[in-house]
C-alpha cells in the first residue's frame, strides 16, 4: 500500500505562487512515475504535470500550465513538489497528487495512475 500526503495549498493573488509537496510512503519503490492533477467546482478533473522515476526524471506539463508551473523530486525524501509561479484565478482547485506503479502509455490519463492524496485547496484572488 501506498499513502500520499500533500501539502502547501492556501490563498494566493493573482500573480503569486506556491509550492506543493507530496510526501510518499509505503511501498513506493516499485513507482514509475509522480504528478499533478486539479479539480475546479464543477469541471472534471485534469492533468497537470507528471515526472517520471526512473528515465532521467522526464517531466510532463499540461499546456495551461507550461511555462509556469514546475514539477520537480527529491529522491532521497521520497517526494514530489510542484512549484507553481505566475498564478491567476483560473489555476483555483483542489490539487491531488498521483502515482503510477507500471507503465504509463499517457501520462496525461488519469487512469494510468493507481494512488490518489486527499488533496489540498489552491485559492487565486483577483
Amino acid at each position: 500500500q501506498v499513502q500520499l500526503v500533500e501539502s502547501g495549498g492556501g490563498l494566493v493573488q493573482a500573480g503569486g505562487s506556491l509550492r506543493l509537496s507530496c510526501a510518499a510512503s509505503g511501498r513506493t519503490s516499485s513507482r514509475y512515475a509522480m504528478g499533478w492533477f486539479r479539480e475546479a467546482p464543477g469541471k472534471e478533473r485534469e492533468f497537470v504535470a507528471a515526472i517520471s522515476w526512473w528515465t532521467g526524471g522526464t517531466t510532463y506539463y499540461a499546456d495551461s500550465v507550461k511555462g509556469r508551473f514546475t514539477i520537480s523530486r527529491d529522491n532521497a525524501k521520497n517526494t514530489v513538489f510542484l512549484q507553481m509561479n505566475g498564478l491567476n484565478p483560473e489555476d483555483t482547485a483542489v490539487y491531488y497528487c498521483t502515482a503510477a506503479f507500471r507503465p504509463l502509455n499517457n501520462y496525461q490519463s488519469r487512469n494510468e495512475y493507481n494512488y490518489w492524496g486527499q488533496g489540498t485547496q489552491v485559492t487565486v484572488s483577483s
